[in-house]
């Protein structure tokens, strides 16, 4: 069989390559190796996770927050089983929403491994040890990637697990601690320590979110502190061990004392390495940079012209909706239109609660640059709407040119600033002024006032409301 194009891996990027290369005419296929569609993102990344955060959330505030509302329950409790058995519905439904596209689009499903023979031809290798071969005029490697790992550590994913584990305990931990202070650390975290778990995070950095704007790391951290998770920054693992169900992990602080942290289970989550197991790139001569991820160009084309690669598996933040933007610009261009992705503002975002979520540059990231910028700031807690709703931790900050007044960048610590982040990109995507957005009306009350507040800090340091 012969294809216009073929994509390998159905995760975010992938499903969405193969969707809008249809609808642009390309006969297409798409391959996957598991059963179900959706790569990691949709299966035991983005969706199964944002569920037990939410299930979680509501466990939290009935214990926590309910009475000042005048809600009374008494002694409330919560089946982590049924919580387990809700996430699997709601990654099921969400799967089967992709096959359901694959149909709509007409587009060829292929369970099994995909592996180069050639630059134009698939090998299609099944779990029953059968294969197919089929042709491709143009291939997308969408293999996304996989957690990563010390080189010390050894996995058993049972009591040293991965984010892919933690998401399917058989129980909440008496004492979870998460190696790294990322995104994936944070959220599995608050997930368990909402549950009853104590939660202790070993941080390499100095600061957790180490990526993100200084301020917000603060923040978030001072308020997941005030939750009670406890944080040890600055500290190098240098062991793992597991003794029946203790786990003993050992580190150095900045003072190179060694320190000790016994728990029942422990999160490895020091980020996420490019897959490309079993593709047989070095067969065809694909070249891949030293951290094992695709090299590509512009037009996220590797060194062989008819084969693309896009999300994870390439070089950029490991994101699914920035996969999805690499799908849609990789599809567009092979149909001869001229698309255009701004990975400056590629939002990112943390699901704890509050949240954070930012788009452009940091403060850290200006100062470097030597370019000049002015900064604004908003307390959530001067808000009507946060008053009312008893999310009052957290802040907007923007970023602008100091003399041209363009926004250059915007972080948010908040509740619904994984929504809120949006109004920023869109106003920086327009290259608005920051009194572009302060003269923008804003309903009342909203979250959204304190972007308002905070670009009119930033525009001449004279918010109405603080």
């Amino acid at each position: 069989m012969k294809y216009d194009i073929i994509v390998i891996g159905s995760g975010p990027g992938g499903y969405i390559a193969a969707v809008r290369a249809s609808q642009l005419g390309k006969k297409v296929a798409i391959i996957e190796k598991y059963s179900t569609l959706g790569g990691t993102c949709l299966n035991v990344g983005c969706i199964p996770s944002k569920a037990l955060l939410d299930s979680s959330h509501h466990f939290y505030d009935a214990v926590t927050h309910f009475e000042e509302h005048g809600i009374s329950v008494e002694n409330p409790t919560f089946d982590f089983s049924k919580m387990i058995d809700r996430k699997a519905k709601v990654v099921e439904t969400t799967t089967g929403g992709i096959k359901y596209l694959m149909d709509k689009n007409n587009i060829d499903v292929f369970e099994g491994l995909g592996s180069f023979e050639d630059t134009t031809h698939v090998k299609i290798t099944k779990n029953d040890g059968s294969s197919e071969i089929i042709e491709g005029t143009n291939t997308i490697i969408a293999t996304g990637s996989k957690p990563a790992n010390l080189p010390f550590i050894s996995l058993d994913k049972e009591r040293v697990i991965t984010s892919t584990e933690a998401l399917k305990l058989p129980e909440v931990p008496k004492h979870l601690i998460v190696i790294g202070g990322g995104v994936i650390g944070l959220e599995l975290g608050s997930v368990y320590k909402r549950l009853g778990a104590d939660v202790t995070v070993v941080e390499y950095a100095n600061k957790i979110t180490p990526s993100m704007d200084a301020d917000v790391s603060k923040e978030l951290q001072k308020v997941l502190k005030k939750q009670g998770i406890k944080f040890a920054t600055n500290h190098c693992v240098k062991s793992v061990e597991r003794n029946g169900n203790e786990i003993t992990v050992k580190a150095t602080n900045k003072k190179e004392e060694l320190i000790e942290f016994k728990g029942d289970y422990c999160l490895v989550a020091v980020g996420r390495k490019a897959y490309t197991a079993g593709l047989g790139l070095e067969k065809i001569g694909v070249e891949v940079n030293e951290r094992g991820q695709v090299t590509t160009n512009e037009h996220l084309q590797t060194n062989i012209s008819n084969i693309y690669a896009i999300g994870d598996v390439v070089k950029g933040a490991m994101l699914a909706h920035k996969a999805e933007e690499e799908g849609v610009v990789v599809a567009e261009y092979l149909a001869g239109e001229k698309p255009h992705i701004n990975y400056n503002l590629i939002p990112g975002i943390v699901y704890t609660w509050p949240e954070v979520a930012a788009v452009g540059k940091t403060e850290e990231e200006l100062k470097e640059a030597k370019i000049d910028y002015k900064a604004g700031k908003f307390s959530m807690r001067a808000l009507g709407r946060s008053r009312a709703s008893g999310d009052t931790d957290g802040f907007v900050k923007v970023l602008a040119d100091k003399n041209t007044d363009e926004i250059l960048g915007v972080h948010m610590v908040g509740a619904r600033v994984a929504d809120l982040i949006m109004e920023a990109a869109v106003a920086m995507e327009y290259r608005a002024s920051a009194e572009d957005l302060a003269r923008i009306c804003h309903g009342h009350p909203t979250y959204s006032e304190a972007v308002k507040e905070a670009a009119k800090a930033a525009w001449d340091g004279k918010p109405l409301n603080a």
